[in-house]
């Protein structure tokens, strides 16, 4: 089972800016929308583990099953 969140990307004056959904914190800039998504990823691990130390709860995500 993989649980993912969903982003959303918008289109700024000097690149991208991008944004989880399910967990509004999470949001970066950059230049390109590769280097937005790679950023956004590297915030989502970093919030976690923050949240993680200060005993918050996680926002909940969308769970993607697989069938075989």
């Amino acid at each position: 089972m993989l649980s993912t969140y969903t982003a959303k990307y918008t289109r700024i004056s000097h690149g991208y800016m991008g944004q989880l959904i399910e967990w509004p914190e999470v949001i970066t800039e950059g230049a390109t929308l590769e280097e937005c998504r790679e950023m956004l990823q590297d915030a989502l691990r970093e919030m976690i583990l923050a949240y993680q130390q200060l005993e918050k709860e996680i926002p909940l995500c969308t769970v993607a099953s697989s069938a075989f």
